[in-house]
């Protein structure tokens, strides 16, 4: 009992990931099956005839070469306008910046049932035609906020000294931002674009609300679900999930290298 008091922080901490993972763990075992009807949703034996024609499925692989169209585009402007939106409201004062910088949080704050009603009738009023450019623009909209607010904590704990420091060695204003202010920002940055494409990549309401004819693969999913869940979907889960953990483990192991080289022999 005492070494499991000693030690309950780490069992919880253990325990909640082994709670968060396990989802991935039965879509990955899943998409090992060889299913008997048209459900995926009861083990009958191991095969890799998906992982052999994961674009087996008719519009599966359109769908999602579509989706992660959208959220490249989506990530690009999000990342751009809301790092520029985070460095204005931190580093310069101005009239209704305590008002945006409440607006910002909105996005974030507000169900996505009504901002997805609120950005259809938008863009009724405007006459705009549902597709792949009115789904662009409502998730640049819902990604900017968590780009500012990644971008914003970053900045926010941004020495100013260094930018003082390459001022005083005659660095200009544009050689100053790429070779001080940006790489010190490029954590903030690069964590908010990952939460973006992830954000873009995933959403189902806002874009089920704005696609007219155009289907994402979080809709085909869906659509699938109503007629039979095709293993290839387990595959695509799959891969995804195992993209974004070797993503995140080199860039840890990149960090860690620079520390290591970082620091006096």
């Amino acid at each position: 009992m005492r070494w499991i008091r000693h030690h309950l922080v780490v069992i919880a901490g253990l325990l909640t990931l082994a709670y968060l993972i396990l989802p991935n763990i039965v879509v990955m075992v899943f998409s090992f099956n060889k299913p008997a009807g048209r459900f995926n949703y009861a083990w009958q034996e191991f095969s890799t005839d998906a992982w052999q024609d994961p674009c087996g499925v008719a519009d599966m692989c359109g769908s999602l070469s579509l989706s992660l169209q959208i959220a490249l585009w989506a990530t690009i402007g999000a990342t751009v306008l809301g790092s520029m939106i985070a460095f204005a409201l931190v580093r310069y004062r101005f009239r209704a910046r305590g008002a945006i910088n409440s607006l910002i949080f909105m996005p974030m704050a507000m169900p996505e049932v009504v901002m997805a009603a609120s950005l259809l009738t938008l863009f009724l009023n405007l006459g705009a035609e549902l597709g792949f450019w009115t789904i662009l623009i409502a998730h640049t909209m819902f990604c900017l906020s968590f780009v500012v607010v990644a971008v914003k904590a970053r900045v926010l704990s941004m020495d100013p000294r260094l930018e003082e420091a390459a001022r005083d060695l005659y660095a200009g204003p544009v050689q100053t931002f790429l070779r001080v202010t940006l790489p010190i920002a490029a954590p903030g940055i690069a964590a908010g674009a990952m939460l973006a494409f992830a954000l873009s990549f995933d959403d189902f309401i806002i874009t089920n609300f704005n696609s007219g004819n155009t289907v994402t693969f979080p809709m085909f999913v869906w659509g699938s679900a109503q007629r039979g869940t095709p293993v290839q979907i387990n595959v695509i889960g799959t891969a995804m999930f195992v993209i974004a953990v070797l993503i995140v483990v080199s860039a840890q192991l990149i960090s860690g290298r620079r520390k290591k080289t970082a620091l006096p022999k």
